[in-house]
């Protein structure tokens, strides 16, 4: 492999995911590690998606780390910047600059079953680390689909995650392609500086209404003052939200009394049966995300704004051809069309001990033990893999569990001793995502009766978790030895290669939590 820099732990990603593990890392006596970036500042998403109306759908206090309060949040739903500014805060506060290398995109990351380390190949070098921790997140890398005519278009083109802050939308004749949580937002914040907004709508939403408000000064000077009060604000969030789960995962025909309440949010602003119509959802509620918006249906009631309910088919020059033949003229188009999430890019960059990519271990579907390490990748672990997204709740109390999982594995080598990997057994791999996908067929995101971006090619939801947090709290508690498979240097020859497999130490594959 050559003399190159090594490190403890490689961390790919400066968002909630990548600082959250640095800081745990330190907390754990581990400094020697790097948190790689490609970008030019720490923020993940929340640096990325700079579009006008950008905010969370969480509320402000569940959307923050546990051990890293904000009493001085602005809103009950925070905007981008502040929650980039809080971020940034977070890397001063804990230290962690001095750790983070900005510019520094990941190109490829190698297992080197030798020396039981990761070379890592960025684009300001190589270096070398005896555990990697990707936590690029799944908001990472925009999805445009592939539009016949596309290329010739005169006009601007972009994604809602790579914001043209230099192009006027005032006078434009704007397409507006999407409806997902990034398109309501934007829709109400640009509808009254466009000649004329057109909105491509493939499926229509389930909207609720966003119960948004400033914070008080009086309240943030007693969350300062009093920190146990933001404590238990963030607490009954979270309660309130744990009790809503079940309805989703389990009794997907409770949530009726919810679809009454965005439909009365719908008919509240849009009057026109036509349009209502085009609107309303044949789905059951949750089987796709959920919006909150208070501002989206008035801004659609505009006369300058019309809704093609029908997805972009074809561009012909400075025309737009939606797939039920409806033709718009336009200036601008703006992709909302979401991410890459079940194909995740990163995954073509990681080669494992078997010589072949993460991306193609997962060619069925990804695959994970517990939403961290995959099978054939040894000391390689993922923040928000797998099965641990939410439909209703803060990610961040998913990633927290996650650094729980990611500090007992530290420790169980540490334990272990020596130059030593663990190394994710298929069996328990297995066993850990057939019982979540017979979970999830029971869930309204199976059987709501809609084609979600939380599903796969083939269907299988390989993105959310069907159950509480406090249940992916527990089952992340710690690692169990008997899921991994323990992976020895020869004591033989210690740094020439050895036998993977006589360096294995046999364990039996443990029964998953239920």
């Amino acid at each position: 492999m050559g003399q190159h820099e090594h490190v403890r732990v490689a961390v790919i990603g400066s968002g909630f995911g990548g600082l959250g593990a640095a800081i745990r890392l330190r907390r754990e006596g581990i400094t020697d590690f790097v948190v790689l970036e490609r970008a030019d500042s720490v923020g993940g998403t929340w640096r990325d998606n700079s579009y006008p109306g950008c905010a969370c759908d969480v509320p402000s206090h569940l959307y923050s780390f546990s051990f890293a309060p904000n009493p001085d949040w602005p809103r009950t739903f925070s905007g981008q910047q502040h929650i980039r500014a809080y971020l940034e805060h977070v890397a001063d506060t804990f230290r962690l600059r001095s750790h983070i290398r900005l510019r520094h995109e990941v190109m490829m990351m190698r297992w080197d079953k030798d020396t039981l380390c990761w070379e890592i190949e960025t684009s300001k070098g190589t270096l070398t680390a005896d555990v990697v921790v990707s936590a690029t997140g799944p908001l990472s890398d925009p999805k445009i689909p592939e539009i016949p005519g596309l290329a010739g278009f005169p006009g601007k083109v972009f994604h809602s995650s790579r914001w043209d802050h230099d192009y006027d939308l005032r006078g434009k004749r704007v397409a507006m392609i999407g409806t997902g949580a990034s398109a309501i937002q934007i829709v109400p914040s640009i509808q009254p500086e466009a000649a004329r907004l057109t909105l491509f709508q493939r499926t229509p939403p389930w909207v609720m209404p966003r119960m948004d408000r400033a914070i008080t000064g009086a309240e943030r000077w007693l969350h300062r003052q009093l920190p146990f009060t933001g404590a238990a604000r963030r607490g009954l969030l979270w309660g309130i939200r744990e009790l809503q789960v079940s309805a989703f995962t389990k009794r997907p025909n409770e949530l009726g009394l919810i679809e009454s309440i965005a439909k009365r949010n719908m008919g509240r602003s849009i009057k026109d049966p036509a349009l209502r119509a085009k609107l309303t959802p044949s789905y059951r509620i949750g089987c796709k995300r959920i919006l909150l918006s208070s501002e989206y249906y008035p801004a659609l009631a505009e006369p300058n704004v019309d809704v093609v309910a029908s997805g972009l088919a074809e561009v012909r020059g400075s025309t737009l051809v939606a797939a039920d033949g409806t033709e718009t003229e336009a200036d601008a188009i703006i992709f909302g069309t979401g991410f890459r999430v079940t194909d995740m890019p990163i995954a073509e960059r990681v080669v494992g001990a078997d010589g072949i990519t993460l991306a193609e271990a997962w060619k069925d579907g990804m695959e994970s033990l517990r939403g961290a390490t995959a099978a054939g990748f040894p000391n390689w672990m993922t923040i928000i893999g797998p099965n641990t997204g939410l439909g209703n709740s803060s990610m961040i109390l998913m990633i927290e569990s996650q650094l729980n999982y990611l500090a007992d594995y530290m420790r169980q080598l540490n334990v272990l001793g020596g130059r030593v990997a663990l190394a994710a057994r298929p069996s328990a791999v297995h066993t850990w995502n057939r019982w979540l996908q017979e979970r999830m067929e029971r869930t309204v995101w199976k059987s709501g009766g809609c084609n979600s971006w939380y599903l796969d090619a083939a269907g299988r939801n390989t993105t959310l978790w069907p159950g509480t947090t406090g249940e992916f709290r527990r089952a992340t508690r710690e690692v169990d030895l008997a899921e991994y498979e323990v992976v020895r240097v020869s004591k033989k020859n210690a740094e020439p290669a050895v036998d993977a497999e006589r360096a294995v130490e046999a364990v039996e594959p443990a029964e998953v939590v239920r």
